[in-house]
């Protein structure tokens, strides 16, 4: 019979396996170490967004308040669709919100416009900045000291011989909503102006210089090139703004508490007068859960107009 020669099975072929698994657990540990790193940040903000709201949505279907829930269904749904003060609160916030975004969008376009292209406005652009540095909370108490209560607005308009009273500003309702939208549009302005500058200067410099060669005018280059480049860019800053808008709670706690006669009642000061005045938490969940549903809705169609359009 024929012995069969034995390999000699060195210490590296020996170390062959071993050294595979070692290399495919680094291979799990690179891939997977950029999802650890963020892992913290992803389960805090599931804890702080996600549970809040499966915890309101489950609250809406009950009638809730110091003791037992008592599941209810859609009883509170159907209540809203008749009660006109969260149709008024609706209606406030939409009114409040349209005006102020369209002056901070028209705004921050010019201011970016001339930032973008005036080299001495560009040095000064940080000045545009300031107000956004300041607390919503102190900005409501400055705008209702000025106008409401130590009425220093109308005491300079009597110095100078324009009135001879106090403006009545709590007193009327388009009043009281000028001074939240200025307030409002005051301090946010600057948002709008970062991000449009931002857009401004991520365009290709050589079709604007395209048209310049051409004759056109540096408005025209803005109005038909610039301005059209940026629709995405547009129509993502007015969603963000937008739903800060609707979440406005601040200045309406502050300035006016929703007077006169809820002539300024946004939708976020209804559902904390509805939950934490008269503690009615269930129906404030549902005031709640319907807002988040329609600001989802229009969110998603104006950006995808936006985008769209911008394609073509």
């Amino acid at each position: 019979m024929t012995d069969t020669p034995l390999r000699d099975v060195g210490p590296a072929a020996a170390a062959g396996p071993a050294s595979q698994i070692r290399r495919r657990r680094s291979r799990r540990m690179k891939a997977l170490f950029p999802y650890l790193l963020v892992a913290p940040a992803v389960i805090y903000l599931l804890g702080i967004t996600l549970y809040p709201g499966i915890y309101a949505i489950i609250q809406s279907f009950h009638a809730v308040k110091f003791g037992p829930w008592q599941p209810v269904g859609f009883d509170n749904y159907v209540r809203l669709m008749g009660d006109y003060q969260f149709w008024g609160a609706l209606w406030n916030t939409f009114v409040i919100g349209s005006i102020s975004l369209t002056l901070q969008c028209v705004l921050a376009l010019i201011l970016a416009f001339y930032a973008y292209r005036d080299p001495w406005v560009q040095g000064w652009r940080i000045v545009f900045l300031v107000p956004m540095l300041f607390m919503p909370s102190a900005v409501a108490f400055i705008y209702k000291l000025s106008f409401l209560d130590a009425r220093v607005f109308s005491d300079l308009l009597q110095r100078i011989g324009l009135i001879d009273g106090n403006l009545a500003i709590q007193s009327s309702v388009w009043g009281s909503r000028a001074l939240l939208i200025l307030a409002d549009v005051w301090q946010w302005t600057p948002f709008l102006f970062i991000i449009f500058v931002a857009a401004l200067q991520g365009q290709d410099e050589e079709v604007e210089e395209a048209a310049r060669l051409d004759g056109a005018s540096w408005f025209s280059i803005f109005w038909n090139i610039s301005l059209p480049l940026m629709k995405p860019v547009i129509a993502v800053a007015l969603i963000l703004r937008g739903i800060d808008i609707t979440t406005m709670f601040t200045n309406v706690f502050i300035i006016t508490k929703g007077g006169p006669a809820f002539g300024t009642e946004t939708i976020s000061y209804f559902i904390y007068r509805t939950g934490f005045k008269f503690f009615n938490f269930g129906y404030a969940s549902a005031a709640s859960v319907v807002m988040l549903i329609l600001t989802i809705i229009i969110a998603q169609v104006v950006v995808k107009r936006a985008f769209v359009s911008a394609r073509n």
